[in-house]
């Protein structure tokens, strides 16, 4: 019963801490660039009025332009879902497994650019393209960062990954270095933040996510604008859960464990969130024909990490 009780836990809190989440990012870039900014948890009022309005779609749009919002939510939300935040002692945690997450995200990365082509304007096949060149590159990083973390801890599951670590399996090691490394530039092209795209524009020439939901309005932009929400948590969590599991409340803690490692996970949160600000204020955007080079390295340092730890192993 308590499985069951912390994984809807663990699903209401990803979506209810997500536009939070975004807003805190907003919300200290603001501070740092020397403005006031909108308070944090201005999204939820974005979302809400989204929500109320109608949604006006192109006549040249089909089903999939309708299906694609939700679609691209539910697979996002579901990838959210199965990786440990607060407790490991949750329902889905013997199904989750980071090869299926990534397969999770690429099903919403898939429909959101099918989305984008399907009313055929000109900016929805820009963006298409320039997501799909990021995904060829980011999608293999984030394989070669699942072997490195499955030949040290045996295992592609991120909660047998947690109690791997947290049983003091792992000192340290230069290759899960490399890996979180990577993982953290996979993190920023696939949320599209600095330096590879600018969430805060609407520049035809540059952006990337955006172009694809020029065409979107009202609970459909909501869906989509939810979405992306949740996936910059996701890959928050992502990077405090793998990297950095110290808080998270093994099976059989109880309600105080889960508690502290609730705690302990939005404190890793809001942290890595400041971080995020900080990085953004302090670089600028990149060409695109510079995306290659960027995810290019991030595939690099996971191959490295996965090619430092087989050799290890082997000798």
């Amino acid at each position: 019963m308590n499985a069951i009780l912390w994984q809807a836990v663990q699903i209401l809190l990803v979506v209810a801490l997500a536009p939070l989440v975004t807003g805190y990012v907003r919300w200290v870039k603001a501070r740092l660039q020397g403005r006031r900014g909108a308070a944090p948890w201005q999204p939820y009022r974005d979302l809400y009025r989204l929500l109320q309005k109608e949604a006006v779609i192109a006549h040249s749009a089909s089903w999939i332009f309708r299906a694609a919002p939700y679609v691209t939510f539910a697979s996002v939300w579901l990838a959210a879902c199965i990786v440990p935040t607060f407790t490991t002692n949750m329902v889905l945690a013997p199904a989750a497994d980071l090869i299926a997450l990534v397969a999770l995200l690429a099903v919403g990365r898939f429909w959101t650019a099918l989305a984008g082509m399907d009313v055929g304007t000109s900016f929805g096949g820009l963006g298409a393209s320039r997501e799909m060149l990021i995904a060829s590159l980011a999608e293999p990083a984030m394989l070669m960062i699942t072997f490195s973390l499955s030949l040290v801890s045996g295992t592609t599951a991120p909660a047998k990954i947690v109690a791997f670590v947290l049983a003091g399996n792992v000192g340290i090691e230069v290759s899960l270095g490399l890996a979180l490394a990577a993982m953290v530039m996979v993190a920023i092209a696939e949320n599209g933040r600095i330096p590879i795209d600018n969430p805060a524009t609407h520049l035809e020439l540059t952006m990337v996510h955006e172009a694809m939901v020029l065409e979107y309005s009202g609970r459909h932009l909501a869906m989509v604008e939810a979405a992306a929400m949740v996936r910059l948590t996701l890959y928050i969590a992502l990077i405090a859960t793998l990297f950095a599991p110290w808080g998270i409340a093994q099976p059989g803690a109880g309600a105080i464990g889960a508690l502290l490692g609730l705690a302990a996970f939005l404190a890793k949160t809001f942290v890595l969130g400041s971080v995020l600000a900080l990085f953004e204020t302090s670089i600028a955007k990149m060409r695109v024909f510079r995306y290659a080079d960027f995810l290019g390295g991030a595939l690099l340092l996971g191959l490295l990490a996965t090619i430092f730890l087989y050799v290890s192993e082997a000798v």
